[in-house]
């Protein structure tokens, strides 16, 4: 098993950047771009990666109580994680994401993990800001 983790800090209220995070509609906005995530009757969701041309039955449940998402392969134990939110002072918040390959094909390669990572959380912390100074977008 592989784990990689990454964390950014957002100059927003930890609610506002899980409502973001969890809004299952708008997940291409700021997952990797070449995952795009289709919902089912949730937690069913249907993970289609450009990179192999193939569809894959996940899970996704958010967990708003404790800022959290968690997501995983449904079929087969290929990989799963969880994105954690925690209010930091002064009204920003600190966000974590983790993965976890279980079998080795499904691991992309440190590299490719990281710079995933670091891209999709700079894109939330894009749309975060797009909606907290501009509320109604």
């Amino acid at each position: 098993m592989t784990e990689y983790e990454r964390s950014r800090t957002m100059p927003a209220q930890p609610e506002h950047v899980f409502d973001q995070a969890a809004n299952v509609g708008r997940l291409d906005s700021w997952l990797p771009e070449d995952l795009h995530v289709e919902a089912g009757e949730l937690p069913a969701v249907t993970v289609h990666e450009d990179r192999t041309d193939e569809d894959t039955s996940a899970l996704l449940r958010a967990r708003p109580e404790q800022m959290r998402l968690e997501w995983g392969t449904r079929d087969q134990g290929g990989y799963a994680g969880w994105l954690q939110v925690a209010g930091l002072d002064g009204g920003a918040s600190e966000v974590t994401v983790h993965l976890s390959f279980f079998e080795q094909g499904h691991d992309p390669g440190e590299q490719a993990v990281a710079d995933a990572l670091d891209t999709s959380l700079r894109r939330l912390e894009e749309q975060v800001r797009l909606r907290v100074e501009h509320p109604a977008g």
